[in-house]
């Protein structure tokens, strides 16, 4: 079934000119173009390259789920062409680099101890965090393309046939595993599993999340966040292809062709939905949740509410990464390595830099206040931002806002 999500990536990238390309006239078609970039006048943070490094990749334009991630003061990365390496988080000093020779697709997740990777032909690889040593190898019989998850005894699985496995954390073999049905037609990608307290929790292809105890696999609860609805397969994609954003007591999630949504951690009971298309991650901060669209566009809802706050459509079709916040900014990457920093508060444009010259797929990562970004050739980049001019000037401590009450719940199962 998921060998059909192959054909669907450029679907996936084009979907809106298939649906508006209906002329008779083959030369008046006309597939949607990546938006211009558009000089930035009045900048209001200064982006500092602070360094620079690769782990190599690069090849065919495959959606891949190879991102970054940080434990203590290391930053984990790993490229298609087989590296995993370790640098420091502040001066991108080389600590290891471990050659897997495979075709990884899927990574990373890390812990204190592990750090584990997925490859194309269903293969889960544990490294040693602190040398890079091989820990295990072990056999999933499915393609992996997002990062597993660490947890103290298991590493969490989840793989294209729609199936969520645990494997011990000591030899690789599997503990239990659970899956959703999942639909003829899907997007190429899979959500990344989210673990946390006692629970793993993961997106599916057929617009549901998944929370499932980490000792036995037991359904702790079950979302349907984004029911299916259309008459053609095409219409009834609704896949939820991106990491949950947990924060607190709640979790936040966006489908591709269905809803953005919070839910309660402890239940599943959906707080609140609200129409929008995303095959990307979300990010939140303590106010506002972010989403960057299918088409291109970024938009901020109340955190609580749902409500929208501002909407930026300025990089439509450039096929955006998932948002990261730093600072005072909410940031997105491009299909051309291009960096864009929004103002959070507005949604103004305040700067834009660039890491490298290929696709960023994957979310930014922050840590300790900087920003980090894998691109799809394999290049590793870190950077700051520094407001300047009148947001400097604004950048001073300001009253907390009143909280705003609680929303009634809009169902969920």
């Amino acid at each position: 079934m998921k060998n059909l999500s192959l054909l669907l990536l450029a679907a996936m990238l084009s979907l809106t000119a298939l649906s508006a390309c209906k002329s008779k006239d083959d030369k008046k078609k006309k597939v949607d173009e990546p938006a211009e970039l558009v000089d930035i006048k009045s900048p209001t943070v200064k982006i500092q390259k602070v360094w620079g490094a690769s782990v190599g990749g690069g090849g065919k334009k495959l959606r891949l789920g190879l991102g970054l991630a940080a434990e203590g003061d290391r930053l984990y990365a790993a490229g298609r062409d087989g590296d995993v390496a370790a640098f420091d988080l502040k001066s991108g000093k080389p600590l290891w680099r471990t050659k897997t020779k495979l075709e990884l697709a899927g990574g990373t997740g890390v812990s204190a101890e592990v750090v584990a990777v997925g490859s194309a032909d269903g293969q889960i690889l544990a490294l040693n965090a602190n040398s890079g040593a091989e820990l295990w190898r072990s056999e999933v019989k499915g393609e992996v393309l997002s990062a597993p998850a660490v947890a103290e005894k298991a590493v969490i699985v989840r793989t294209v046939d729609g199936k969520l496995r645990a494997l011990d954390i000591h030899d690789g073999k599997e503990l239990w595993n659970t899956e959703q049905q999942i639909p003829k037609l899907t997007l190429r990608g899979v959500a990344a599993p989210v673990i946390t307290r006692d629970i793993a929790i993961s997106g599916f292809d057929n617009g549901r999340v998944l929370a499932v105890s980490l000792a036995d696999g037991g359904t702790v609860w079950d979302a349907p966040v984004s029911p299916s609805h259309g008459r053609t397969e095409l219409e009834r994609l609704n896949d939820i292809d991106a990491a949950v954003k947990v924060s607190g007591e709640e979790v936040f999630v966006a489908g591709f062709q269905g809803r953005a949504a919070m839910l309660a951690l402890d239940s599943g009971q959906i707080w609140w939905t609200r129409e929008l298309s995303s095959y990307r991650g979300v990010e939140v901060d303590d106010d506002q949740m972010y989403v960057s669209t299918s088409l291109g566009e970024l938009v901020a809802l109340k955190r609580r509410t749902g409500a929208e706050v501002w909407r930026n459509d300025s990089l439509k079709h450039r096929s955006l990464s998932a948002p990261a916040v730093v600072g005072d900014y909410v940031v997105v990457a491009d299909l051309e390595g291009y960096v864009h920093w929004f103002d959070r508060a507005t949604g103004a444009i305040s700067g834009r830099s660039r890491a490298g010259s290929g696709r960023v797929t994957n979310a930014p990562l922050v840590a300790n206040g900087t920003l980090y970004v894998l691109n799809d050739e394999g290049d590793v980049t870190a950077m700051r931002g520094q407001p300047i001019g009148a947001r400097a000037a604004q950048a001073q401590p300001a009253a907390a806002p009143a909280a705003e009450p609680a929303p009634a719940p809009a169902g969920g199962g």
